[in-house]
């Protein structure tokens, strides 16, 4: 049975906040949705923009504490790490590549099945019928390759993705130039994906979600959270730089900022920043028509309003220091060899944080018994997962049963 859900503070206003405090509204219930920044600003802006139903398979595989060294030394290699945080980074680290084995690998991914593979079905539901619609894209997603070559030398992730029901179609020689007329001749061998899509501009997409919730009574309060206020441990309110704001329960989808306000409830979560970097090339011509993954450079070029978005690397280096020219400088040549032929009006850079627990699964769920329920650390996939993390987390604070097993994104995994 539904309870009275009270007044609500959803502290973020990403894909997941906004998303969220949408269905929470829906629902009934009376939400302040509270950022630092305007909504859509912060790691949802920046993103790739692909709807990722597919994107089940780790970055840590079987292999990568092996391959991972070699890579940092690779000057084409899309990792990057700035060594004098390798001290602070290190105990991460170590519980990171310690789920680098097959076994991990398939329990991560069987984790991530439910969460992300009805992506598509998830955002249209959250957008219907608003002006956010229009900023969905349905449609293919590609990963590029050199060669059949290095198609099969991927086979381990396409094995995990097929037995999900993802069957590619894979196409070589002049049907690859057939299907993106954008690619070069370094790309030899293309894997199709059917039933994907992406947003046109994911900043705007969540500024307009955003003004669905606030046309339907929501308020939303841009000041940075302070504390929590928890006499007898459970939530009075929360403490912002705009003044308190009185509330019985909350989200938290802070991404990649969470750790800290995890540890003030007691939890320690080993939670990193993945420095994404992203280059829009505006006015864009010469550039694919769809969403295409270019394996050798890790990146994704996605079509957006703006232009083509190149987006993805990874990068360690902490919250506090700002973008490093190397990356950019690789993902052009990466993005120069995929797409001769592109040409822009001008370049756009941007650098973010995504939000990486060691065991690549996001909290998601109540904290400690506080009434504070977490809900990031998403990685790579946080505008794909966005819309279904959003509402099941609204579902827990309406009282409705989620259709979903949520203990593999338990937050007291981390107790």
């Amino acid at each position: 049975m539904a309870q009275d859900p009270g007044h609500i503070a959803v502290i973020g206003a990403g894909i997941v906040g906004v998303s969220a405090a949408l269905w929470l509204r829906r629902g009934g219930a009376e939400v302040t949705l509270i950022d630092r920044l305007a909504p859509g600003q912060g790691a949802s802006y920046g993103n790739g923009g692909v709807l990722a139903a597919c994107g089940i398979v780790p970055v840590t595989a079987p292999g990568l504490a092996l391959k991972g060294p070699g890579m940092l030394l690779d000057r084409d290699a899309p990792l990057f790490l700035r060594w004098g945080y390798l001290p602070r980074l290190a105990p991460w680290l170590a519980r990171y590549l310690s789920h680098a084995t097959d076994g991990e690998t398939r329990r991560i991914a069987a984790a991530l099945v439910p969460l992300l593979t009805d992506s598509v079905e998830q955002h249209r539901a959250l957008a219907a019928g608003t002006p956010a619609e229009a900023w969905l894209r349905p449609g293919d997603y590609s990963f590029a390759y050199r060669d059949r070559r290095a198609f099969e030398a991927d086979g381990y992730g396409w094995a995990i993705r097929r037995e999900a029901g993802f069957e590619p179609e894979v196409l070589e020689g002049a049907a690859v130039r057939e299907r993106c007329p954008a690619l070069g001749p370094r790309i030899g061998c293309l894997a199709v994906l059917r039933d994907h899509g992406h947003v046109r501009d994911p900043g705007g997409y969540v500024a307009a979600l955003a003004q669905v919730f606030a046309g339907m009574g929501g308020r939303i309060v841009q000041a940075e959270v302070k504390r929590f206020d928890l006499p007898g441990g459970r939530l009075a309110g929360v403490e912002t730089s705009a003044g308190r704001i009185a509330c019985s329960r909350a989200v938290l989808a802070t991404g990649a900022w969470s750790g800290p306000a995890m540890k003030a409830l007691g939890l320690s979560v080993p939670l990193e920043t993945e420095r994404g970097y992203h280059i829009v090339f505006e006015g864009a011509e010469g550039a694919p028509d769809h969403p295409v993954m270019v394996a050798a450079g890790k990146f994704v070029a996605t079509p957006m309003a703006a232009g083509l978005r190149c987006a993805g690397l990874l990068e360690f280096g902490g919250l506090a220091a700002g973008p490093r020219r190397a990356p950019f400088a690789l993902m052009r040549r990466h993005v120069r060899r995929a797409f001769p032929g592109l040409t822009a009006v001008r370049e756009v850079e941007w650098m973010g944080h995504r939000p990486a627990p060691s065991d690549s699964l996001p909290l998601i769920g109540e904290v400690r018994g506080t009434g504070i329920h977490a809900a990031f650390g998403h990685h790579h996939v946080g505008l794909t997962g966005g819309p279904k993390t959003g509402r099941l987390v609204a579902d827990l604070l309406l009282g409705r049963a989620p259709n979903i097993d949520l203990s593999p994104y338990a937050p007291a995994r981390f107790a």
